[in-house]
């Protein structure tokens, strides 16, 4: 795979009346293309897949893949396996050049349901699959002796691993931290990279962690308040409240988000602040 070293996983973003706003997602693919994001996740959790139907998802797609000039990592996952192939299919056709496929939430299947699931996914998309495992979001965790098994899918090549402990190197997948502040350990590791969040306003610096290691520490260090403003609240709140204060067109979110309140905006402000990304407001 040629996916790069820093994957932003993409907000979406919303129009005033909850639309998927377009021209907004276009201008966001720029920014960050510019700004250090060597490939993007598209509908994935950053960008409220949860919210999106799947004509928004797959249009979405289609749009980054004409649009952004850089890879595209579609998101495409289910917790029911027909939908998860079926939306699996769609963006292989809307331009997908990977494909992120989370474990099925909330039926939290056993290991032969997932190995079958997974089974079913490659089948339907002559694409590489990522698998994605977030046991805070989903209840269900791979572990790291099923990873090594489902490695062995033909398709399956890599792993965003959101998990804080326990990360491992497993062969024949590519690692991807899941996590901001697993970024800089995964890249130790020897990992391929990370499917970031932090990357939509520092994405340079992240850059720069994996060019420079000898500097990762310091820059990792230097960053530990964004990734820590960025989790005051569920992701994507704070990401977007931040982009729209530094003037990209986010949007809102769709229910059951809702906006930040006055100390989350607070942190996210002081961050921005801190990094020379804001002007601090006026004194009166």
């Amino acid at each position: 795979m040629q996916l790069g070293s820093v994957i932003t996983a993409m907000v979406t973003p919303f129009d005033p009346e909850g639309r998927v706003e377009e021209d907004a997602a276009v201008a966001l693919t720029r920014h960050l293309t510019s700004h250090g994001s060597d490939a993007l996740v598209i509908a994935g959790t950053t960008g409220e897949a949860a919210t999106l139907t799947d004509e928004e998802h797959v249009a979405l797609v289609a749009l980054a893949a004409r649009e952004a000039g850089c890879p595209i990592i579609a998101s495409a996952g289910s917790n029911d396996t027909r939908h998860a192939c079926a939306l699996t299919e769609a963006v292989t056709e809307a331009g997908a050049d990977a494909v992120l496929s989370v474990t099925p939430y909330y039926v939290r299947p056993n290991r032969r349901g997932l190995i079958r699931h997974y089974e079913e996914i490659t089948r339907a998309t002559d694409r590489p699959v990522l698998l994605y495992n977030v046991p805070s979001r989903t209840g269900t965790d791979i572990s790291n002796e099923l990873l090594a098994e489902l490695a062995q899918i033909d398709g399956i090549e890599g792993v965003k691993q959101a998990r804080s402990t326990d990360i491992a190197p497993i062969d024949g997948l590519e690692l991807y931290a899941g996590n901001d502040d697993t970024f800089r350990e995964v890249l130790d590791l020897g990992g391929a990279g990370g499917i970031l969040v932090a990357s939509h306003l520092v994405g340079e610096e992240m850059h720069r962690m994996v060019h420079e290691p000898e500097h990762r520490a310091e820059i990792d260090a230097a960053l530990r308040d964004v990734y820590a403003a960025l989790a005051v609240t569920t992701n994507p709140i704070p990401v977007k409240l931040a982009l729209n204060l530094l003037g990209h067109a986010a949007g809102g979110l769709r229910l059951p988000l809702v906006e930040a309140d006055e100390l989350e905006e607070q942190a996210v402000r002081d961050m921005l602040v801190a990094h020379d990304l804001l002007q601090p407001a006026p004194t009166r």
